[in-house]
């Protein structure tokens, strides 16, 4: 259960902190800016890495967990309580936010400016190439390790801030979710529901092609 509360914590902290920072912004207008706000969102990632990556690894959203189910990195049984307890975190910093701004019309939502496929695409892309990173410096499920943190919230830092203006650059159903839920905004919710699972996914096979096979020394010895 210990894995399960850390999940539901770091969305919570995830949720609050990110999508709190586009409420703020819009209250008090500038405040933060478009480019804080990404800084936010790739630091309070990275800070729950630190937090909670030897724990549970710290996936903070569904996406992630179905990225290293497909990965067979994860026992299917985890699969539904990891993404049960995200969606609960990120569920209660909205309602906690909703408390606070009670009169805002979005409480961070993520929604596509332009056209719907174009902002469906960029999430495809945004969430593969977060999913790569974090296949390629995390160990087994967990996000661990000096540069874990710093790699993986960086990536999510980079995207908010080049492509948060067109898509969100939500990468996250979770993060998505819960705002439009408690807003009211679930026009375009099918885009952030789908689009980063199937980046997630996406990202598998493209680690595998990148990462070298390593070779057992019974299988080296064989090889000479």
């Amino acid at each position: 259960m210990n894995r399960f509360l850390a999940e539901l914590l770091g969305t919570f902290a995830l949720v609050f902190a990110g999508t709190g920072a586009i409420v703020i912004n819009s209250v008090v207008p500038g405040s933060i800016t478009h480019v804080g706000i990404a800084i936010v969102f790739g630091l309070v990632v990275m800070a729950m890495i630190y937090a909670f990556g030897d724990v549970s690894g710290a996936h903070l959203n569904p996406a992630v967990t179905i990225g290293f189910w497909v990965a067979g990195r994860m026992r299917p049984a985890q699969v539904g309580p990891y993404i049960t307890a995200q969606l609960i975190g990120a569920l209660a910093a909205s309602l906690v936010l909703r408390l606070m701004f009670m009169q805002h019309p979005s409480l961070g939502a993520t929604i596509p400016v332009g056209p719907e496929l174009r902002s469906f695409v960029m999430e495809i892309i945004l969430t593969a190439m977060l999913m790569l990173v974090i296949l390629q410096v995390s160990s087994g499920p967990r996000e661990t390790g000096i540069l874990a943190g710093i790699a993986i919230g960086g990536v999510v830092g980079l995207e908010a801030m080049f492509a948060g203006p067109i898509s969100g650059a939500s990468m996250n159903p979770a993060r998505s979710l819960a705002p439009a839920l408690v807003s009211g905004n679930l026009g375009t919710i099918w885009i952030y529901l789908t689009a980063p699972v199937i980046g997630a996914v996406l990202a598998v096979p493209l680690h595998r092609l990148v990462t070298p096979i390593k070779l057992t020394p019974a299988a080296k010895s064989a090889g000479t």
